[in-house]
C-alpha cells in the first residue's frame, strides 16, 4: 500500500482545491493513503476527495490540538513543530504530488528532493526533479508508479 503526500496552499484558490479533491480521490480509490499537512486548503481537499471514495487520510499537524485538523481528516498527528512538521510529512510518504503551491509547499518539494521522495508536479514549482502532470489522473498514475 502506498503513502503518498498531497501538498500545497492551505490558502487555494477554487481550481487548486478541485485539482486536489481529484488527487486525493484518486489515490484513494487505487487504495493509496493520503498523507497532508492536515489544515485547510490543498490540504482539505486532498483529504475530501479521499474520504469520498473512503479512503484513510493522515493529517501530519503543525500545532499541538488534533481538532485542528480538516473534517476530513482520519489519523490526526499533532507535533507541535510548525513548519518544521514539513519534513514529516515528506518522510512519512513514499511519493508526493504537489499542488499549487507557496513558500511551504517549495520546502516540502525540497525536502522530497533532498530525500529521494519522487515529487510530480502540478501547476506548481518548475524545480528540477519534479515531474510535471497536466491532470489529475495523469498525477494519481505517476505518483502511484513512482511510489511502487
Amino acid at each position: 500500500m502506498a503513502y503518498v503526500a498531497v501538498v500545497g496552499p492551505g490558502d487555494a484558490g477554487p481550481e487548486e482545491r478541485q485539482v486536489a479533491e481529484d488527487v486525493g480521490r484518486g489515490l484513494a480509490q487505487a487504495g493509496a493513503i493520503v498523507v497532508c499537512g492536515g489544515l485547510d486548503g490543498v490540504m482539505a481537499a486532498a483529504c475530501r476527495g479521499a474520504s469520498a471514495a473512503q479512503g484513510t487520510t493522515v493529517g501530519i499537524l503543525p500545532g499541538t490540538d488534533r481538532a485542528s485538523a480538516n473534517d476530513w481528516v482520519t489519523i490526526a498527528i499533532p507535533t507541535g513543530l510548525g513548519e518544521l512538521r514539513n519534513g514529516l510529512v515528506v518522510r512519512a510518504a513514499d511519493a508526493l504530488i504537489a499542488v499549487g503551491g507557496g513558500h511551504g509547499t517549495l520546502s516540502e518539494i525540497a525536502l522530497a528532493l533532498r530525500t529521494g521522495v519522487p515529487v510530480v508536479g502540478i501547476g506548481t514549482w518548475d524545480i528540477p526533479g519534479v515531474e510535471r502532470v497536466s491532470s489529475p489522473e495523469e498525477a494519481v498514475a505517476r505518483a502511484l508508479k513512482l511510489a511502487a
